[in-house]
């Protein structure tokens, strides 16, 4: 089938007791047992549960992976695969991974013992020559956020099978839709599908696939024991979600290479980052491993007083923390998404006070580009 019909149609669209077109809402948290030794498939909401199930089947189905596993947050979803770890051990980082990926492993991992190097992953033998002997996974994130550089995905694959270590990836940007790391090696993809999977900006989730089985059991011990899971009403709205993943993002990557193009002529803007510019240094590999340039728009204005400006001065999208809504949003990295990152961190990686970032949504783009306008030339 067409990865569009596939989306629809996933062997869980279904209810298999009453033949509803939809999964049922199970808000239930246990579930009665005809024998006191041999249980049933459902026996405690923590564990398993029918929605989330579904939810679970779905994302593995479009993810071409084994298992997969849903939580109550994407950093939930990647707290709990840093969890394969243990203290001692050490993992390869994207330097401008998210924001709160930075916390977590610069904060309560580090206090824990799970040791970290970031690298710039746009350069494979950096990733390479940043492999310890205790070395267990690389975790990569392309487009990285908010900068969208671009990680060769069968380069990084390969550096891991080689060492022996394993390959993750945050893949929230593109969704399944538009790139699926496993079929290029990678072990584990995990998501916030508070984004793009959800797409309505009404819930907080997170979800992890895994290629194989094993690993897959590994994870699923995690989510049961730590008990970060998806609750049945938000696994609902992301399936729900997922069913107009493919229009959403067809409509919204096309409005965001409008948007991109648009801002390259801008003489307020001095650099636009989107992987669909013909300007932007990654795109060949990007487009070898992806269906479109995404719905993430990043650009650089003046200064941070600059950027403040535009901020206050818009009026149709959100100002506001997150992405990938139907609605457009507007975030400032350096008070938003990487706040947590050290001003020296952030200038490094260069995510400059000017920095804005756009989660382009299904508004007509001549409308944002309009409103993007008046903001950059209004006059204090």
């Amino acid at each position: 089938m067409d990865y569009k019909t596939h989306i629809l149609h996933t062997g869980k669209d279904r209810d298999p007791y009453t033949n509803a077109a939809s999964i049922p809402i199970y808000q239930v948290s246990t579930f009665a047992q005809d024998d006191p030794v041999e249980f049933g498939p459902y026996e405690y909401g923590r564990s398993t549960n029918p929605t989330r199930d579904a939810l679970e089947h779905t994302i593995a189905l479009l993810e071409r992976g084994a298992r997969g596993y849903a939580f109550a947050s994407g950093m939930a979803a990647i707290s709990s695969v840093f969890l394969l770890f243990k203290p001692g051990d050490h993992i390869v980082v994207a330097e401008d991974v998210y924001g709160g990926t930075y916390r977590v492993l610069t904060t309560i991992f580090q206090r824990w013992g799970l040791k970290h190097t970031f690298v710039d992953m746009t350069y494979p033998e950096k990733i390479e020559s940043a492999i310890l002997p205790e070395t267990k996974a690389i975790f990569a994130e392309t487009p990285s956020n908010p900068l969208l550089k671009i990680t060769d995905l069968a380069a990084v694959a390969g550096i891991a099978k080689k060492k022996g270590v394993l390959a993750i990836i945050d893949n929230t940007f593109m969704s399944p839709y538009l790139q699926r790391p496993i079929e290029f090696g990678f072990d584990i993809v995990v998501h916030s599908a508070t984004k793009f999977l959800g797409g309505h900006s009404d819930l907080i989730a997170g979800l992890a696939v895994t290629k194989d089985v094993q690993v897959g059991q590994q994870i699923k011990s995690i989510q049961v024991h730590f008990g970060a899971i998806l609750g049945p009403q938000d696994s609902w709205l992301i399936l729900r979600g997922i069913k107009t993943l493919s229009a959403r993002m067809d409509a919204q990557q096309k409005n965001a290479q409008f948007i991109a193009e648009w801002l390259s002529t801008q003489p307020a803007v001095k650099r636009v980052y989107y992987p669909g510019l013909a300007s932007h240094p990654g795109r060949d590999i990007h487009l070898r491993q992806a269906s479109g340039g995404g719905a993430v728009v990043s650009f650089e204005l003046e200064n941070g007083d600059a950027a403040k400006n535009v901020l206050s001065r818009i009026t149709l999208p959100l100002m506001a923390v997150s992405l990938g809504g139907v609605e457009s949003i507007l975030s400032y990295p350096a008070t938003m998404s990487h706040a947590a990152m050290p001003p020296s961190e952030r200038a490094a990686r260069g995510i400059t006070d000017g920095l804005v970032r756009l989660s382009v949504g299904l508004e007509a783009p001549e409308d944002l580009c309009e409103d993007l306008r008046q903001a950059m030339e209004a006059k204090e």
